[in-house]
């Protein structure tokens, strides 16, 4: 069977699953059976499709029909520069988790904490942006911090970050000029609404931290104010709703020059805080 041939059938059985992007998934898929980069495809349209690929390219077709994402799939996902690894028990990166990066990348910084870092892709991508800085990343999840020591290891990163299996700040010394993190923020009632992509594939506890979503926000702010210089910063992702209630947590304890900042959507996507004070010692390059 022509590569070409495979391609179009696996579209129309992921059109048939009812699967959105089902084009886009199916190239990536074949891609990734075929060990190509996925922009590379093209090249070769016209091969012959080796029986071996073919049959990882019908697992793969069946995995995503029951939706699994295609990122747990091929293992990987691009996130700012680089690709990271991507597990069950990590949320896939988001492309509008880049906002969070971008903001955090203003201002110059030498030290920074990231708080439930998952794969670390924010982390990693943070400190790949800024050579002299170091960073702490936390994660309740071992498996996570796994995969997260996996990306810093494949990224030459290793050496610039320490890994702590720790609730938020427990365990976590020193001061920051930067503090950043990418909460589980969904409510218990919206749980239901999500995707089975979201829902039914990526680790619930990454997700939720159950009623009203804003637990992990009142943890954050209650322990990142001692946890920074004066002058330091905190980002945080947020719920497109979250904007007010999470400013108002931050101001009452003591952050001040609070920021919104929207996404390519223009929904409030990060909140940016800064703690009064002279401006952090930092590494701008």
């Amino acid at each position: 069977m022509k590569v070409q041939i495979a391609l179009m059938l696996g579209m129309r059985q992921l059109e048939g699953a009812g699967i959105e992007g089902a084009s886009t998934d199916a190239r990536r898929l074949l891609a990734h059976a075929l060990d190509l980069p996925a922009e590379r495809l093209f090249r070769a349209v016209n091969d012959e499709l080796p029986e071996e690929c073919h049959k990882r390219y019908l697992k793969y077709l069946s995995a995503r029909e029951s939706r699994q994402p295609v990122a747990q799939i091929i293992g990987a996902r691009a996130f700012w520069t680089h690709e990271f690894r991507v597990t069950r028990d990590t949320l896939d990166p988001r492309p509008e988790t880049e906002l969070l990066v971008e903001v955090a990348l203003e201002a110059p910084f030498a030290r920074v904490l990231d708080l439930g870092t998952g794969t670390g892709c924010v982390v990693l991508s943070l400190l790949a942006e800024r050579p002299g800085a170091k960073g702490v990343a936390t994660d309740i999840s071992e498996p996570a911090l796994a995969v997260a020591q996996e990306n810093a290891a494949r990224l030459k990163l290793s050496e610039r970050v320490q890994f702590l299996h720790s609730d938020w700040f427990h365990g976590v010394e020193g001061r920051f000029d930067l503090i950043v993190s990418n909460p589980p923020y969904i409510t218990e009632a919206e749980m239901d609404e999500l995707a089975p992509e979201v829902r039914d594939w990526e680790p619930h506890s990454a997700l939720t931290p159950g009623g009203d979503g804003l637990g992990a926000y009142r943890a954050i702010a209650f322990g990142a104010f001692a946890r920074l210089r004066p002058g330091g910063r905190l980002a945080v992702e947020i719920g497109p709703t979250q904007g007010a209630a999470v400013s108002a947590m931050l101001a009452a304890q003591g952050f001040d020059l609070l920021e919104l900042r929207q996404d390519l959507g223009g929904r409030d996507r990060v909140v940016l805080a800064h703690r009064p004070g002279g401006a952090p010692s930092g590494n701008a390059g």
